[in-house]
């Protein structure tokens, strides 16, 4: 077994939280997220109800899923009513910090499709240097995570931050046995899919991905059938899909919004009713954070998309650049509510010393 420690830092705060992995292919009851600074085990939990990839009805639907999490075109007849119930979080700033007003602001970031742009070849999936430097500087003023599908390293290679928080595989990118049964899913994937144009195989520690961004559209069932007789033979697998990527991952109840309950728990922000967060995200994965933070009633989730979509984002922003934009201008309002702050100390400190 191999043990993680990741240490989170900003201004103020330095939490080290240590993560056991050995047990994540296991299947019985999972515990709640530990207090900061103690280790998390996800332990055992009862196998989900194997997909019946088998069946022709079954592929159907997968394509069809496949089509759907990555639409190439916007409807205008549901643009109004759309963006009237997610309306632009630029456009509406003023009444989000507004209802974080007093309260801790934590930021949740997505990466590819909110920090990067989507990109054909997901290895070449760069952030901008414009965009590295606002995410330094948001940091700065408040506990920031990337929550993302990728390995925690890859995430890392790509951002080059140290002071964030860095949650790979939906959560789940921690140390563990390298040639489980995962690794032989991967080396089985990366044989059926090698005569594919376009398909490209990612390792992710504790998830697999099938990239299908440049795989022509004819040759998605067939793609949807080799990926379906891998998984065939392992039932403690379970396939989920986000844009244009499949996704194979443990059958344990973790996703982002777990993700997002475990790192508020590990920062001492669980059960304040002062906390904030705001999670930034494009893809149907990121839903699973949108709806913890509705649940909850605390914060906002914010979604990156062109097109019109089923979500439970309060708010919507189009593109990287608008994520940006969006980022830098609540760095620009903590910087001057800080400095209001100081003024008026400073200010009372001078009528207490007339006094």
């Amino acid at each position: 077994m191999t043990n993680q420690n990741v240490v989170v830092s900003d201004a103020n705060m330095a939490v080290a939280v240590a993560v056991s992995g050995s047990s994540i292919f296991n299947t019985a009851a999972q515990k709640p997220p530990p207090a900061p600074g103690t280790y998390i085990t996800l332990s055992k939990k009862k196998f989900l109800q194997n997909l019946d990839i088998n069946s022709g009805a079954r592929i159907n639907a997968w394509v069809d899923s496949m089509r759907a999490s990555s639409p190439t075109h916007i409807k205008s007849d549901d643009q109004l009513p759309w963006t009237m119930q997610h309306p632009s979080a630029l456009d509406l700033f003023e009444e989000i910090s507004s209802a974080s007003k007093g309260k801790q602001i934590v930021m949740f970031l997505d990466y590819d499709g909110t920090l990067s742009p989507i990109v054909d070849d997901p290895d070449r999936a760069f952030m901008s240097e414009s965009m590295r430097a606002t995410v330094r500087k948001l940091a700065r003023y408040f506990p920031t995570a990337i929550v993302s599908g990728r390995c925690r390293d890859k995430v890392y290679n790509f951002v080059r931050l140290a002071e964030l928080y860095y949650a790979g595989s939906h959560g789940m990118d921690i140390k563990g046995p390298s040639k489980g049964c995962k690794y032989k899913v991967y080396k089985a994937l990366l044989e059926v899919t090698k005569d594919t144009p376009g398909a490209k195989v990612e390792n992710n520690k504790f998830c697999v991905s099938v990239h299908f961004r440049r795989v022509d559209e004819e040759e998605w069932t067939e793609l949807a059938k080799r990926v379906g007789l891998v998984l065939e033979g392992y039932p403690s697998l379970r396939l989920t899909q986000g844009r244009k990527v499949l996704e194979i991952r443990p059958t344990i109840k973790w996703d982002k919004g777990k993700a997002l309950e475990f790192l508020l728990e590990s920062l001492g922000y669980a059960n304040c009713a002062d906390v904030f967060p705001i999670y930034i995200g494009d893809d149907r994965t990121d839903e699973d954070a949108f709806k913890v933070l509705r649940e909850r009633g605390q914060g906002f989730g914010i979604l990156v998309s062109r097109t019109p979509k089923d979500t439970n984002a309060s708010y919507s922003l189009q593109e990287p650049s608008e994520v940006m934009a969006f980022l830098r201008r609540l760095v620009e309002w903590k910087r001057l509510s800080l400095r209001r702050q100081f003024r008026m100390r400073r200010r009372l400190e001078e009528i207490k010393i007339t006094i």
